[in-house]
């Protein structure tokens, strides 16, 4: 094999083992929500979610997804991560407040069913993925991050 084909296999195997590593791979969701895919979950229409057999991981999805989730399931938390001052700013009509750098602490008070729905947002979608992560440490299993308010098209209050 010469050089060139070596460090073209090796930059692939590379990629390929990163991806899987990230959880990029995946099916995409059903029109439930439901799936076993991985993605970004920026907005673009993307239905991604991580594998749900995966105990230490969430969902993540867009906005669009999550508001579907809303308004098809029963049985949900929606979850606002942000500071108190931009909660009482705006939020989504419904949502609870843990600040996310309080999640680790107060989650297991005001979520005690660790299997229910919890749909965590914050301002952009940084505090909602490390929420979201500390409630999957927290022994959570249908954890559904999707973004931030700033990407949010619906209603709020």
């Amino acid at each position: 094999m010469n050089r060139r084909t070596f460090l073209i296999a090796a930059s692939f195997a590379s990629i390929v083992s990163l991806a899987g590593l990230t959880g990029c791979f995946g099916a995409a969701a059903d029109s439930n929500g439901n799936g076993n895919g991985n993605g970004n979950g920026n907005g673009n229409g993307s239905n991604a979610t991580n594998d749900s057999s995966n105990s230490s991981s969430y969902q993540q999805v867009d906005a669009e997804t999550a508001k579907e989730l809303m308004d098809t399931e029963d049985d949900y938390v929606i979850l606002d991560v942000r500071t108190q001052a931009e909660y009482d700013e705006s939020h989504i009509p419904g949502a609870i407040l843990i600040p996310h750098d309080t999640v680790a602490t107060a989650a297991e008070d005001a979520l005690p069913d660790k299997g229910q729905l919890i749909l965590v947002y914050c301002r952009s979608g940084n505090r909602s993925k490390q929420a979201s992560q500390a409630l999957v440490d927290l022994g959570y299993t249908n954890v559904v991050e999707f973004g931030g308010i700033n990407s949010w098209p619906y209603e709020v209050e």
